[in-house]
């Protein structure tokens, strides 16, 4: 099971560390950064993450503000401090911290810090679930698309969508292990598709937001998604869907 992860530090070098230091551990994924504690609270917002890096000291809103904010969350990511300061201890274990890193520190002690998040991950898992409830959208939709396969209709969750994309003069629907053709357009689509969930970001692509690995800005305005699949597809987003997604996730 990997661990979707989000780093939260000001200090690009302090970013690039960790996220160096994190790849030894192969069931780590790391699927976004954030400068500052607004930005990660929209990146929250938009994905689910399984643990957070954070800093503390940053402009703004601070990392133990942040987490109080997210322990208001019916599923919470888990927090692992990284700060250089360590007088704020306390108030970290205040809130739920699962651990607090002093810099420097070397692997053996991250190590220990994730092994304390598997464990409590593994715990989560054993809980009973909640109830679930039929797969319909709010509209009183079946919250499944027809696609084609080998001749066959499939009933596709919009969940297991990663995004839709137009090839010449066919509509694809791809997910992290199968590509299936679509009778829709793209704009029939949107009108199908979760709104809280799917983007426009070009007139050829619709991407799921939880689906979103890393966003790379590009020289021209524009944005490039690694997508959440085997092949961490790139999905171009246009100068105009830029600004929009900007605003969606919070990036300043």
């Amino acid at each position: 099971m990997k661990l979707r992860t989000l780093i939260v530090d000001d200090e690009y070098p302090a970013r690039q560390e960790l996220r160096f230091m994190l790849q030894q551990f192969k069931d780590i994924e790391v699927v976004g950064e954030a400068t500052n504690a607004r930005e990660a609270l929209n990146l929250i917002n938009a994905l689910d993450y399984t643990v957070l890096f954070l800093d503390i000291n940053m402009p703004g809103m601070n990392g133990l503000e942040l987490s109080r904010i997210i322990q208001k969350r019916p599923n919470p990511p888990l927090v692992i401090f990284v700060t250089a300061y360590e007088e704020y201890a306390l108030e970290a274990f205040e809130v739920n911290a699962v651990d607090y890193l002093l810099k420097p520190f070397d692997e053996q002690r991250l190590g220990l810090a994730i092994e304390r998040v598997r464990r409590l991950v593994e715990q989560r898992s054993q809980q009973p679930p909640a109830a679930k409830t039929p797969p319909t959208a709010e509209n009183g939709r079946l919250n499944r698309l027809p696609v084609e396969k080998s001749g066959k209709t499939i009933l596709l969750d919009q969940n297991d969508l990663i995004y839709a994309c137009t090839q010449g003069d066919n509509i694809y629907l791809k997910t992290s292990a199968e590509q299936y053709r679509t009778r829709f357009t793209l704009k029939e689509l949107e009108t199908r598709l979760d709104p809280r969930l799917f983007f426009r970001c070009h007139r050829c692509y619709i991407v799921n937001l939880t689906k979103i690995r890393e966003i790379v800005p590009m020289i021209n305005g524009t944005y490039t998604l690694i997508m959440a699949d085997g092949k961490q597809s790139e999905v171009p987003v246009s100068r105009k869907q830029a600004r929009k997604l900007k605003e969606l996730l919070g990036i300043s």
